[in-house]
């Protein structure tokens, strides 16, 4: 990113103040941790400046010292000199004095520029999670209105000859107009699917033993899997079960439904994060389940990180620094999931690195 001294100021200044510009073209969203990391080395330089008026008002103290014991020497004629080597002493005193505050100031500078890229980074982190927290509450209603729908009760309570084809014509609209899923099915209480919107092949066979059907069915409520890899779709997902009931009330089967884990994808890649930033969500286990890359899911896990740690232990949000074995400062923001309304998250967290 090629930016001129003037914008980078600009930038600098818009960020802290916390106004962020309206970009359109991602590759112009404004990198914080570049602009962190050159106010951080615009610090250094200022340090040694400092340095090197330290270096003088030494070498001042050193002359006015000199001079005081020459001016002793030399008696009455020296008086004079005296008072010189005397207002240089006190030159260098303040000299002393103004570069040990600058320096406070310039270290402090440092410490505040890693303390706003710290709250920015967990603000990332805590953006991320409440937006996939929002999409997943969406796919959690959607699994309960349409285990209401009649076409679906009708394929397990009706006599209607045509009740499984309608069941399955209206799962397969459904999937047709939502996008987000892969395929809709009716299972009956036993776990014998009964319609499916697009593996029609299924139909018939039990799923008794799937660990989504077994928790459903004790459940008898909403019932949402973590991530998982489906032999079916050859993809990753996330299942949405619940029970269909009757007129009366009474359970007569299950609503499942299988949703399009891509489209997680379109809220990691749209994160305002630096050039070199990572982003991550992961499971309770810590293991990682989305990542912008698309890299490591349900194989890499980052419970090793301190971060991530404080996440899975349930802490709603902040950040850690820390120094890796190359000396870069790292800045790990997290957010631990809240839910939202009735949906009650998955104990997932998001973590975002930046390194400067």
């Amino acid at each position: 990113m090629i930016m001129t001294k003037r914008s980078v100021l600009a930038d600098l200044y818009f960020f802290l103040l916390g106004v962020e510009e309206m970009q359109t073209d991602k590759t112009n969203v404004i990198d914080a941790s570049v602009l962190l990391g050159e106010l951080k080395s615009a610090n250094n330089e200022m340090g040694k400046v400092i340095k090197n008026i330290q270096q003088i008002a030494q070498q001042t103290n050193l002359l006015s010292l000199n001079s005081a014991i020459e001016a002793a020497r030399a008696g009455e004629a020296g008086r004079g000199f005296s008072v010189v080597a005397d207002e240089i002493k006190k030159l260098a005193t303040r000299s002393f004095s103004s570069t040990k505050e600058s320096t406070q100031i310039i270290e402090d500078i440092q410490i505040k520029a890693n303390q706003v890229m710290g709250a920015r980074t967990a603000d990332v982190a805590y953006d991320t999670i409440d937006k996939i927290d929002r999409n997943l509450f969406e796919r959690n209603c959607d699994a309960q209105a349409w285990a209401g729908f009649t076409q679906v009760k009708n394929s397990l309570c009706s006599d209607d000859p045509n009740r499984i084809e309608n069941a399955n014509a209206l799962l397969n609209k459904i999937v047709e107009i939502y996008e987000v899923y892969f395929d809709l099915y009716v299972l009956d209480t036993a776990g014998t699917v009964v319609a499916a919107g697009v593996h029609r092949e299924l139909i018939g066979q039990t799923m008794a033993e799937k660990e989504w059907f077994l928790d459903v069915k004790a459940a008898n409520k909403i019932s949402v899997t973590d991530l998982y890899y489906s032999p079916t779709e050859d993809r990753h997902t996330v299942a949405y079960s619940c029970p269909i009931y009757d007129d009366h009330g009474q359970i007569i089967g299950y609503f499942s439904s299988r949703f399009n884990w891509e489209y997680i994808y379109d809220i990691l890649d749209s994160a305002r994060i630096g050039q070199r930033g990572e982003l991550y969500i992961i499971n309770k286990e810590g293991c990682v389940i989305a990542s912008p890359s698309r890299k490591g899911t349900l194989t890499d896990n980052l419970c090793h990180i301190k971060a991530a740690q404080l996440a899975m232990q349930g802490e709603a949000y902040g950040y850690t620094l820390e120094v890796d074995s190359r000396g870069n400062t790292k800045i790990y923001g997290y957010a631990h999931t809240r839910g939202y309304n009735a949906y009650k998250g998955k104990n997932w967290s998001a973590i975002v690195i930046e390194t400067i």
